[in-house]
């Protein structure tokens, strides 16, 4: 990737857009990091993307925010990284402040909570897309065992606590890695 002379620039204003016109939680805002820094900038290639998604989800804490700092830091190093965190948290932070002020008005408001219900749908549906797409990219590849993990993963959600499927899909990782060396 070539340094962009506006990149920080560019940086802040993607996260700051992205994360004040998303709405749903961290996983709506993957689809869109990915258009906007692999379709639009092509500053990270697809692979990348999603390596770096990866990453972001088996760390602990908002997906948003360490999907955020993951790429900042990717395309700008620990500059990079603060300004997008800054972009990403800011929308928020000042909208949740505002509609605390009239919290009264908005919790008793029929028209609010229609149009909350509604864009639950919507949300749905972008967390299906993004990970139908994601199932698609490593069944693409025809991985036996990133396929045998990713069902069995989604199966043992129901049965296994969440802490426990993320270490045993590690551990197999590295060992799958060390093999793949040789």
């Amino acid at each position: 990737m070539k340094k962009d002379k506006n990149l920080y620039g560019k940086i802040f204003l993607s996260t700051f857009f992205l994360s004040a016109f998303t709405f749903g939680g961290g996983y709506v805002i993957v689809p869109l990091m990915r258009k906007k820094f692999v379709n639009e900038y092509r500053w990270i290639d697809e692979q990348e993307m999603l390596d770096l998604i990866a990453i972001a989800q088996s760390s602990p804490g908002a997906i948003a925010i360490n999907s955020s700092l993951i790429i900042g830091y990717k395309l700008g190093g620990m500059l990079g990284a603060f300004i997008s965190l800054l972009g990403t948290v800011l929308p928020p932070l000042i909208i949740i402040s505002v509609i605390s002020m009239f919290y009264l008005s908005f919790k008793k408001n029929p028209i609010v909570n229609g149009a909350l219900k509604g864009m639950e749908a919507g949300v749905a549906a972008i967390i299906a897309d993004v990970v139908i797409k994601m199932a698609m990219d490593i069944g693409k590849k025809r991985d036996r065992l990133a396929i045998i993990i990713m069902i069995a993963a989604f199966i043992a959600t129901y049965f296994v606590n969440i802490m426990v499927i993320i270490i045993v899909c590690g551990i197999i990782g590295i060992i799958a890695s060390r093999f793949n060396k040789k």
